[in-house]
C-alpha cells in the first residue's frame, strides 16, 4: 500500500521499536552514570540546536551525554558512530542549552555513553568523557 492510500512508506513499528531501544538505552545509560555519582537534570532535550540525550552533573561539572547503542554483531561500537556531522549537531544544542540557562561561563563538557550486549554482564558500557569538544 503506497503512502497515497494512507499509509507511510516506510514501516511504522520500524520507527516506534528504535525509539523505543533508545528510551531503554538511555535509562540504562542513565543508571549506570548514577552509580558513578552523576546526579541526572533531564533526558531528551529537544531545542533548535538538536537534541540532547541526558543531562547532568558530575561533581560541579555539567555534563551533555549523547548515548550509543549497538546491537549484537555490529561491525562498530556506538562511540565510533558519532561522526563529524552528529558532533555538530550536539554542539549546536549544547550551545542552545548553555545560552537558554544562562550558564556559558559554567564548566561543561559533551560525554558520550556507548552500550553495546555484554557477554558476561547484560550490557557493555563504556563512558568517554569529553568525548566531543568545540574548537575555538
Amino acid at each position: 500500500m503506497s503512502a497515497r492510500e494512507g499509509r507511510p512508506a516506510t514501516p511504522q513499528g520500524q520507527n516506534n521499536s528504535r525509539k523505543a531501544q533508545g528510551n531503554h538505552a538511555e535509562g540504562v545509560a542513565a543508571r549506570y552514570l548514577q552509580t558513578k555519582g552523576v546526579r541526572i537534570l533531564d533526558r531528551n532535550v529537544y531545542n533548535r540546536g538538536g537534541e540532547i540525550d541526558l543531562v547532568g552533573y558530575d561533581s560541579d561539572t555539567l555534563v551533555f551525554f549523547e548515548v550509543r547503542y549497538r546491537k549484537r554483531g555490529a561491525l562498530a561500537d556506538g562511540a565510533e558512530s558519532v561522526g563529524w556531522r552528529k558532533q555538530q549537531k550536539l554542539l549546536r544544542a549544547v550551545s542552545f542549552y548553555l545560552h537558554r540557562h544562562g550558564l556559558w561561563d559554567h564548566p561543561s563538557r559533551i560525554d558520550v555513553v556507548a552500550i553495546a550486549p555484554g557477554t558476561t554482564h547484560q550490557y557493555r558500557i563504556r563512558w568517554i568523557r569529553n568525548a566531543i569538544q568545540a574548537q575555538p
